[in-house]
C-alpha cells in the first residue's frame, strides 16, 4: 500500500469545513475534487474559496498567479462514486451526524481505490466506529481541521484502533505540506480539542443560566483574564450551538460522566432554532456584514 504518495484528494461535503479543506489542499498543489449532493452548495463553496483566496492575495500571502493555479486544481461534482474514483486520500467533512458519516464511509469504501486513505474531519465521533463499517479499517483516520481552515494551523490526526503507522505517516506528511501542525491524538470521545473546549463552553453557558454574570461579562472575563481571542459564548455562536450540543452529547454518552451533560439552556436554544451565527442569533445577534457584538435580546440586561 503506497500511502505516502498523496496527490489526488477528494473532499466530501462543501460546507464551511469542506470548502476550507478543499481550499488548502488546492492551494498547496494537490488535485482536488469537492463533492456535495447539492449543486447550490458547490456553487457557494467555490464563491467562498475565491473570496478567501482574494483575501490572501490582498494580504500578499499569495500572488494572483497562485490563486489562479489553486482554482485550476479544483473541480466539483455531485456524484460521490465518480468523485473518489481516483483519490489517494478522501476527506469526509459532512454534518456531525453519526448515521450520515457511517453511510458516507460505506460509499467511500466501495468506490475509492484500494490504496486510498479514508479520513474524517469529525470533531468528536469515534474513528474506530467509523472504520468498522469499511473493509480497510487500517486506512481510516481522523483529520480534524480547525475553523477557519485556511487560517488555523492545527490538525488533530486521530488514530482509530486499527489505523496503521503507514496511514498515520502519510496523513501527517500531507498535513505538514499544507503548512499545518499535525498533532497525534488517540480515539476517545472529543479527542483533545473538544474534550477540553466543550466543557469550558458548557460551563460558561451554565454560569449564564445560573445568573452568575451576563453574556458580555462572561466573554470579557475570559478574553481579558485568560487572554482568549474570543469569549466562550461568542465562540459557541461561531461554532454553532447545535454542533456544541452534539459534541457534548457524544462526550456525555461516551464517557458517562455528569460533568459533560449539556446545560438545559443550550438544549432549549437549539430546540428554538437559535444556533448562533448561522441562524442569525444565539447569545449574540449576528448581522451579515457587521462585526459589532450585540447581545441577543433574551439576555439583555
Amino acid at each position: 500500500m503506497e500511502n505516502a504518495n498523496i496527490r489526488n484528494v477528494s473532499v466530501i461535503g462543501a460546507g464551511t469545513m469542506g470548502n476550507g479543506i478543499a481550499h488548502v489542499f488546492a492551494q498547496f498543489g494537490f488535485t482536488v475534487q469537492l463533492i456535495d449532493v447539492a449543486e447550490k452548495a458547490l456553487e457557494k463553496a467555490l464563491a467562498t474559496i475565491g473570496k478567501n483566496l482574494d483575501r490572501q492575495v490582498a494580504k500578499e500571502k499569495i500572488t494572483q498567479a497562485d490563486k489562479e493555479a489553486a482554482l485550476s486544481r479544483l473541480s466539483t461534482g455531485t456524484d460521490l462514486a465518480t468523485g473518489v474514483a481516483n483519490a489517494d486520500l478522501v476527506v469526509e467533512a459532512a454534518t456531525e451526524n453519526t448515521a450520515l458519516k457511517l453511510k458516507i464511509f460505506q460509499q467511500m469504501d466501495e468506490a475509492a481505490p484500494d490504496k486510498a486513505i479514508l479520513a474524517t474531519n469529525t470533531s468528536s465521533i469515534s474513528i474506530t466506529q467509523i472504520a468498522a463499517v469499511t473493509k480497510r479499517p487500517e486506512q481510516v483516520i481522523g483529520m480534524h481541521f480547525m475553523n477557519p481552515v485556511p487560517v488555523m494551523k492545527l490538525v488533530e490526526v486521530i488514530r482509530g484502533y486499527s489505523t496503521s503507522d503507514a496511514t498515520y505517516a502519510a496523513v501527517e506528511q500531507a498535513s505538514k505540506t499544507l503548512g499545518k501542525v499535525p498533532v497525534e491524538v488517540n480515539d476517545y470521545p472529543g479527542f483533545v480539542a473538544n474534550r477540553i473546549l466543550m466543557p469550558m463552553i458548557n460551563e460558561a453557558i451554565i454560569s449564564l443560566h445560573e445568573g452568575v454574570a451576563g453574556v458580555a461579562e462572561i466573554d470579557t472575563v475570559m478574553k481579558l483574564g485568560m487572554a482568549h481571542p474570543m469569549g466562550p459564548l461568542q465562540l459557541a455562536d461561531f461554532i454553532g450551538l447545535d454542533v456544541c450540543l452534539s459534541i457534548l452529547r457524544v462526550l456525555h454518552e461516551g464517557l458517562g460522566l455528569d460533568k459533560y451533560a449539556p446545560c438545559p439552556l443550550l438544549v432549549n436554544m437549539v430546540t428554538a432554532g437559535k444556533l448562533g451565527a448561522k441562524s442569525g442569533e444565539g447569545f449574540y445577534v449576528h448581522t451579515r456584514g457587521s462585526k459589532d457584538l450585540v447581545v441577543a435580546s433574551a439576555f439583555a440586561r
